[in-house]
């Protein structure tokens, strides 16, 4: 036992806590949703539930598990992830990768469903960690250092952009430069790559209508169609009705067909409507301490590879809840990222509670 030992512990605490808070906020923003069965009611928490008791499990078996062997699973890791992103994708897959609000997102594995462009995240950056680390100095190099990652980690942003689901895609890329950044990559290489994307990008939005109505309400949105300021508009509407204490738990206008998605893509401004400016402050500080706890043990990590994973890690759940929060505010045009931990999505809140495990796996092992 180290004296560190108090950072995996503060790490799991706050893990928790978000749980919890997400389990009571999406029970308040969908308490009077219709399931399936058309009835109301307790379904969206109750399944929730259920994803966060297996990936406290999982979590708690790999924070007590050696993070190296991570290393020697990258590769399968990211294998699997673009087998299940290419299963939507084939035209004879819709029995188990139906169309759900004009994308192909989901793939059910009978017992499960997933959401690989999830499972992408995790995926990208134990991958980039592992290459990163193993590269050392040679990652300073265009050819030796960034052009592999292109090369295997571009085909993986593509299947996720194909879904679609350009803002996850994005993510992903973030988060894989985040790791190639921190292992000592040239910002001047990732200058020309992002020169070289931007065509790419501009294209990606423009060939999309949602997607260009998103950007254009966010750069003019006084010109903007009501339609395409509705969710924004309602999202601050909800955030901003809530004030300091909130309206009370379950007792949100917003979810009542005004806000779309308030129990996932838009749980941050149903919190500020219901928990008001306490529950948003407390939100964020959570968010911001797991964060610094989680650069604290990426800091003090006994070899390259523990480093580059925890700073992947802690982006993977910090840069996520920026750009939900952000969404939701209204400083960036409208996404579908959820909200790490509290967002309703059991592929979400597994992924983020096995990068919880691993962290705290690299916290334990320091010296």
């Amino acid at each position: 036992m180290t004296d560190r030992q108090w950072e995996t512990r503060l790490l799991a605490v706050l893990a928790a806590v978000l749980v919890v808070f997400g389990l009571v906020a999406v029970y308040g923003a969908s308490s009077l949703v219709a399931t399936g069965g058309g009835e109301v009611g307790a379904d969206f928490a109750l399944r929730q539930l259920v994803g966060a008791v297996v990936g406290g499990l999982v979590a708690t078996w790999l924070a007590r598990s050696d993070y190296h062997v991570w290393r020697g699973a990258a590769w399968p890791l990211l294998g699997v992830t673009a087998l299940l992103l290419l299963i939507p994708l084939l035209p004879f897959t819709h029995g188990i990768a139906p169309t759900i609000n004009g994308a192909r997102r989901w793939v059910n594995l009978g017992v499960v469903t997933v959401q690989p462009s999830e499972l992408a995240k995790l995926a990208a950056v134990v991958w980039t960690a592992m290459l990163a680390a193993k590269k050392g100095e040679q990652i300073r190099t265009f050819r030796r250092g960034l052009l592999p990652f292109l090369v295997i980690l571009g085909p993986l942003v593509g299947l996720i952009f194909l879904e679609p689901n350009l803002s996850m895609a994005l993510l992903v890329a973030i988060l894989a430069g985040t790791v190639l950044f921190a292992a000592g990559a040239r910002i001047g290489h990732f200058l020309l790559v992002g020169v070289g994307a931007a065509p790419l990008a501009l294209g990606a939005v423009a060939s999309a209508q949602y997607r260009l109505a998103r950007v254009l309400t966010f750069l003019n949105p006084g010109s903007a169609p009501s339609e395409a300021t509705w969710q924004v508009h309602q999202s601050l509407v909800g955030v901003g009705s809530g004030r300091l204490f909130g309206v009370g738990l379950g007792q949100g206008q917003q979810k009542l067909g005004y806000l779309p998605y308030a129990y996932s893509d838009f749980i941050f401004s149903t919190i500020g409507e219901e928990w008001g400016f306490l529950g948003v402050l407390a939100i964020v500080l959570l968010f911001g301490t797991f964060m610094w706890v989680g650069f604290r043990i990426a800091r003090s990590a006994r070899d390259a590879f523990g480093q580059l994973l925890a700073v992947g890690l802690t982006a993977l759940i910090g840069f996520a809840a920026l750009l939900h929060i952000a969404v939701s505010l209204g400083l960036l045009p409208a996404t579908g990222i959820t909200l790490p931990f509290i967002s309703y999505g059991r592929s979400s809140l597994f992924v983020a509670l096995v990068a919880t495990g691993v962290l705290a796996s690299v916290g334990r092992g320091r010296r």
